[in-house]
């Protein structure tokens, strides 16, 4: 089990999903707090992506704290704009 924090940014990112959205990310957020394994965005780089439905939920894992701490959630575009920002 892994504690949840969330980035500065992640309100502006979730606020802007529809409720029924919101309530899928939630389930999904849970099941990343309970220790889903991820699938890391791309070689090298220390985010994770999880995928519900057409988008996408980016987080890092800190495993020394035992904590998840949640960056990014939108569709597939928004995702590649915030990746290229990387």
């Amino acid at each position: 089990m892994y504690g949840i924090e969330f980035d500065s940014a992640w309100d502006r990112y979730f606020e802007k999903l529809a409720p029924d959205i919101q309530k899928r990310i939630w389930k999904k957020i849970l099941r990343i707090k309970d220790g889903l394994p991820g699938r890391h965005l791309h070689y090298g780089i220390d985010y994770f992506v999880e995928e519900v439905g057409q988008y996408r939920v980016c987080y890092k894992s800190f495993e020394v704290k035992k904590v998840r701490r949640l960056y990014f959630v939108g569709d597939h575009k928004e995702y590649e704009k915030w990746m290229r920002g990387l």
